[in-house]
């Protein structure tokens, strides 16, 4: 007799919504958190996460997207919650730099919608970025800023409103699989369940077998804000969710939320950390200068100190793309982590993803480079 159909471990970006998506699927779902949901050191810290249908790189992600879309109005919709908010999306680089020709070549193959933006008519729409003589933006009218907190607390209660139970401050130790399913076990307690879903972000590592602690890294994620000297200019009305690769410059950030501070943090500044335990949560004194010195030439409406900024760990692969599936054939044990950094804007649709073949009721295809099953066992 087990205790359940299915066990989700981590209820942070993914786990969550993989506990909300099986509550549709099976009324015997199990979630447990080693905190609770959304704690404030976690992936899920820092308010916003930016949603966008155009990126860069690999094409196969745009189903996930489109797909995840539609899932974060359904979670609004059944949860009653404001959780994206639909303000659009700059992506903004140098013409003829690696930035911008990549992301409309991935646009070009996948049809998302756009629209391209000389300086002269970023200038008139939006005089908040100051743009170097040669940069050019790519607009994306379906992007967004997600409500991160919201998100993952509107999952979890309407999971649990479908009848999922949900352990709190309850952190695993070990899961093992044995003849009659996986035992899951937190000091001196054990449970018994058919499958479990491990979505413990930087924490997956110590419930992982060896050959995926090797092919994995914790990293610590920062990020910074920064006062508006006019906060209705950077309000999501007028100010849409950015990212921009200027030369020797990067930042990506979000309107305000709170009508005071705007978020913009330095791109692609993940940096290995020990564990996750114990995340600098401090900027270093090179991490400031450089941040407010990208802030004052890109945003000169922006007051360029920080005001706020913070650190959070995520877990890394080693070649940028989670680890979605299980982890090998005929394992009871399914994993949903390592999402480096990118994974909160598809969260819904990986939550979908890992429940439906988790629980054997769906199987997805074109999804052979997210599969664990890519780092074989010596």
């Amino acid at each position: 007799m087990t205790d359940g159909k299915l066990a989700v471990i981590g209820l942070g970006s993914i786990g969550s919504m993989a506990l909300w998506q099986a509550s549709h699927l099976t009324d015997s779902v199990v979630g447990f958190e080693a905190q609770s949901p959304a704690h404030a050191r976690s992936a899920v810290g820092g308010d916003t996460r930016l949603f966008r249908m155009l990126y860069r790189g690999t094409p196969k992600y745009y189903p996930i997207l489109d797909r995840s879309r539609s899932l974060w109005a359904e979670l609004e919709a059944e949860s009653g919650q404001d959780i994206l908010t639909r303000c659009g999306g700059l992506f903004i680089g140098t013409v003829g730099g690696p930035y911008i020709p990549s992301l409309l070549e991935t646009t070009r193959l996948n049809g998302a919608d756009h629209e391209i933006l000389s300086r002269e008519a970023m200038a008139e729409r939006y005089p908040q970025h100051n743009l170097r003589p040669d940069d050019i933006a790519v607009y994306d009218p379906h992007a967004g800023a997600l409500r991160t907190d919201r998100a993952v607390t509107a999952a979890v209660a309407a999971a649990q409103a479908n009848g999922a139970t949900v352990h709190t401050n309850t952190p695993i130790d070990d899961i093992q699989e044995t003849d009659d399913g996986v035992v899951v076990t937190s000091g001196d307690r054990s449970w018994t369940f058919e499958n479990v879903i491990v979505a413990s972000g930087g924490w997956s590592q110590m419930l992982m077998p060896d050959h995926l602690k090797a092919a994995t890294q914790t990293k610590r994620i920062f990020l910074s804000w920064f006062v508006a000297r006019d906060a209705a200019e950077f309000s999501p009305e007028r100010f849409p969710v950015f990212i921009r690769i200027s030369g020797d410059r990067s930042m990506y950030g979000a309107p305000s939320v709170d009508g005071v501070t705007v978020k913009a943090t330095l791109d692609g500044r993940g940096a290995p950390t020990p564990k996750a335990d114990s995340v600098p949560r401090d900027l270093t004194p090179a991490e400031i200068a450089e941040t407010t010195e990208t802030v004052a030439e890109f945003f000169p409406g922006l007051f360029p100190n920080i005001v706020r900024s913070d650190a959070f760990p995520d877990l890394y692969t080693r070649d940028g793309h989670a680890l979605l599936g299980h982890l090998r054939e005929n394992s009871r044990v399914y994993c949903a982590t390592g999402f480096c950094g990118a994974g909160f804007k598809m969260a819904s649709g990986y939550g979908e993803i890992a429940a439906h073949e988790a629980l054997g009721k769906r199987s997805f295809e074109g999804l052979d480079f997210l599969r664990p099953q890519r780092y074989k066992t010596n």
